[in-house]
């Protein structure tokens, strides 16, 4: 059962609150703790949960601390009824890397994710060792993207989150490999159904409306690196690749014949470039 709760209702602020920060606690977000040593902290895609990266979590687990979190509205974390931004999500994030006590780490966001750690980036630049961008973007949405998330937002109000679900999910994996990847995908369908109407719509909105942040990548002082599609129809390879030069010390790997679900997709080939891109943060 989910309860309703406003984005806020992660973060813990002594100070008057602005009209971003509406409400305060000292709740973290929902999370997968595992290994110890240097930081890595996974950020979910949009409908999905922290469970997405639990074989990430596995494998790294022996050599770094790994923590995978719900989002606000996600897993295990209550449903979000009131309004939020991208940047709200992030500061959520922040507040519970405090409470962990983790003062700097590589974030590795996919979709959704990758929007809520570059706004993390935006406000926290010191507490960054590395970014990866798992199928996603830096750039704000275009006017075509925004009218689709305004169909989306309606379809959702119209027919309920599970037929949304089902088809939104099917077109982030390769066309080619949909009935080999059927059980991953029915995996993500699950976790998408069990998310809270007002979450499912809420965050619409947010990635709607969320600001473009190439400036985060441009002022990196930290390694990137961009792991995409070649086939992605949700963050388009044509229309991604201009971020691929922005940031200073960045690496770009594009898979072949793989949708926007690389994680699941290829989970050998991802594993191995985020254990190549680990060790050359921490060398």
């Amino acid at each position: 059962m989910h309860t309703g709760v406003s984005i806020n209702s992660f973060l813990m602020n002594s100070t008057t609150l602005s009209a971003s920060d509406k409400m305060t606690t000292s709740e973290n977000l929902a999370m997968i703790d595992q290994g110890s040593g240097e930081a890595i902290v996974f950020l979910h895609g949009y409908p999905m949960n922290k469970s997405i990266w639990q074989h990430f979590a596995n494998e790294l687990q022996d050599s770094y601390r790994v923590i995978c979190l719900d989002l606000p509205g996600f897993g295990e974390n209550p449903a979000i009824e009131l309004p939020l931004t991208v940047g709200d999500m992030a500061e959520a994030v922040s507040k519970t890397l405090d409470n962990l006590g983790i003062e700097k780490c590589v974030m590795v966001g996919h979709s959704l994710g990758g929007y809520v750690a570059l706004g993390f980036g935006e406000k926290y630049p010191n507490k960054l060792n590395g970014l990866v961008m798992f199928h996603s973007t830096a750039f704000a949405d275009s006017q075509e993207k925004k009218q689709g998330r305004n169909k989306s937002i309606d379809f959702v109000e119209r027919y309920g989150v599970s037929e949304f679900v089902d088809e939104f999910i099917s077109p982030l994996f390769f066309e080619g490999r949909k009935q080999e990847l059927k059980d991953s995908a029915e995996t993500v369908m699950a976790m998408g159904r069990a998310t809270a109407k007002s979450t499912v719509v809420e965050v619409i909105k947010a990635m709607r409306d969320r600001k473009d942040r190439t400036k985060v990548l441009e002022k990196a002082n930290f390694p990137v690196m961009y792991i995409v599609g070649r086939n992605d129809t949700a963050v388009q390879l044509s229309i991604a690749s201009p971020q691929f030069w922005m940031a200073k010390n960045a690496t770009t790997h594009i898979l072949d014949e793989t949708g926007h679900m690389g994680m699941l997709e290829r989970p050998k080939e991802t594993l191995t470039l985020m254990r190549q891109f680990l060790q050359r943060v921490f060398a």
